[in-house]
């Protein structure tokens, strides 16, 4: 959770990107605040609904994601505490299932 006193803190023109489920509330408009971590849903996927409303139609956050791609590729292991997937490994497993990534913003809004 990042407090409005750390929002205050940072510098002109810093990108917050959330750690946690919940995006932290836009403070600063001389900043930029990513979405939290999520991708484009294939165009093959149907009948999903909103997973989490602060995010666009036909967007899925990473840990709804990661676990359609545990079951797609018959993966196992658990990822707790520091136990970690190959990140390249997953990245490729999420192109390879039409998962494709969002932009980042490049401006601040006005």
């Amino acid at each position: 959770d990042l407090t409005e006193e750390e929002q205050r803190k940072a510098n002109k023109g810093t990108l917050f990107i959330p750690f946690s489920q919940l995006p932290p509330k836009k403070l600063r408009k001389d900043c930029f605040y990513h979405t939290t971590p999520a991708m484009q849903t294939p165009r093959a996927l149907e009948n999903v609904d909103s997973c989490e409303n602060w995010l666009p139609r036909r967007v899925m956050s990473v840990w709804r994601i990661a676990g359609i791609l545990h079951a797609l590729e018959g993966w196992e292991e658990h990822e707790c505490g520091y136990t970690m997937s190959n990140i390249d490994k997953v990245w490729e497993a999420c192109l390879k299932h039409g998962f494709q990534p969002l932009k980042v913003p490049t401006q601040s809004k006005s």
